[in-house]
């Protein structure tokens, strides 16, 4: 009797002892860090405790209502912009996250460091969007669309809102200017 608790005892200690941490930088399909797609806004203080969580109503014709959080580390540096899904209400989850520190990373490595080549090299792109600035290149095995200006590009596509921007059109090294995740 005393060898089977002992065992027990021994057993859970173990799995205790081997569970893995969640690492609090890392981006999967349903996370970023260690909030998760089903994370509700009166929750987001709790997971980032120990950075501070912003709320701003961004009130007018062009923003439509939305209600931005921005999460900054204790140093006063911009982590993520996190956008619910509906507007002050605290049981809405995240719809979008605005990743924009270096710090967060893909499983794969990819952060905000990273150039148009890494993205190539590690995940199969979606599509491509072009807009008046920058251009959108989406990333669907993970949920995410990065960001880069159009400046990174040459001159012939830089100013042509119109043009279908391909892969192979984007310089390898042209960074990330930030991206989102969307669920």
């Amino acid at each position: 009797m005393k060898k089977t608790i002992f065992s027990l005892v021994f057993i859970s200690l173990l799995c205790i002892g081997c569970k893995k941490e969640q690492n609090p930088f890392q981006i999967g399909k349903q996370h970023v860090g260690l909030l998760t797609d089903s994370t509700q806004v009166k929750d987001l203080k709790a997971v980032f405790a120990n950075d501070s969580v912003v709320s701003r109503l961004l009130d007018n014709e062009f923003t439509f209502n939305r209600t931005d959080i921005d999460v900054f580390d204790k140093s006063g540096n911009k982590l993520l912009t996190l956008t619910p899904k509906t507007v002050q209400d605290s049981t809405s989850t995240i719809e979008t996250i605005k990743v924009l520190d270096s710090r967060f990373k893909t499983e794969k490595g990819i952060s905000t460091k990273s150039t148009f080549g890494d993205i190539e090299t590690h995940y199969k792109i979606s599509s491509i969007q072009n807009t008046l600035k920058n251009i959108v290149v989406f990333v669907n095995d993970i949920n995410a669309f990065f960001t880069i200006s159009k400046s990174e590009l040459p001159a012939e596509l830089q100013f042509d809102t119109n043009a279908k921007i391909e892969a192979v059109q984007i310089p390898e090294k042209a960074k990330i200017k930030y991206f989102m995740i969307g669920w």
